[in-house]
């Protein structure tokens, strides 16, 4: 049966095949039901052939929006991008990026000197974002995390946690010298100057789970795995 004639789409592979069918799957109000065949796969359920229309019947559904970059680079371009996962910056070079981060067009950082800092949605706090440092965040918790990467100036800075209503709006200062890249998922824009991130509420996509390993049971566990 053709993708685009199924109700359910069951994605076998990883965390990262599955953003990738989200994103293929993205407003067209089919859910998608991932079985893990890859190495993590936070986003799967377990892979078992058996009693899968079972499975589907009773799974919950969860619904995520996506955040939206508009970035812009030293060319003058403009670029726009929908991430499931995280926004992130990171410096091109071996020079430390120095950033300005704004929150609805309020100064809250003149000066950030770091590796990199991402904002990231609750779906993707359990990726990068609690790589780097930052909170896990309930699926349905109206937040998002913005976190630094290997802050240097503030150097006890650890990021905050934000409204998914608010806007955050990076500078890149210093870009000829410390260029600086923003990658929203797999798409990726080089030596941008500045950049703006806000959740998209008009565009959405819906994971299933089975019932006796919901999402906020994989961020319970997550939090006390050592």
């Amino acid at each position: 049966m053709p993708a685009d004639e199924a109700d359910v789409i069951v994605a076998l592979g990883g965390d990262g095949f599955m953003l990738q069918v989200l994103h293929r799957f993205m407003n067209s109000g089919k859910a998608i039901y991932g079985m893990n065949r890859g190495t993590v796969g936070f986003l799967m359920n377990a892979y078992r052939e058996e009693g899968l229309e079972a499975r589907l019947s009773v799974a919950l559904r969860s619904t995520i929006h996506p955040l939206r970059m508009v970035a812009s680079d030293k060319n003058g371009r403009d670029y726009e991008a929908l991430a499931i996962n995280e926004v992130a910056l990171f410096r091109q070079s071996f020079q430390i990026a120095r950033l300005r981060i704004s929150i609805d067009g309020k100064v809250r950082l003149d000066e950030l000197a770091c590796d990199g800092v991402m904002v990231a949605t609750a779906t993707g706090s359990t990726a990068y974002n609690l790589s780097a440092g930052g909170p896990i965040i309930p699926i349905d918790a109206p937040l998002l995390a913005l976190t630094p990467v290997s802050p240097f100036r503030p150097r006890r800075w650890r990021g905050a946690v934000l409204h998914n209503r608010q806007t955050v709006e990076i500078e890149v200062l210093e870009p000829e010298k410390r260029p600086v890249n923003a990658v929203a998922d797999h798409f990726e824009v080089k030596s941008i100057l500045r950049i703006r991130i806000n959740e998209e509420r008009g565009s959405s996509c819906a994971i299933l789970f089975d019932r006796d390993h919901s999402w906020d049971e994989r961020i319970l566990a997550e939090q006390f795995r050592y």
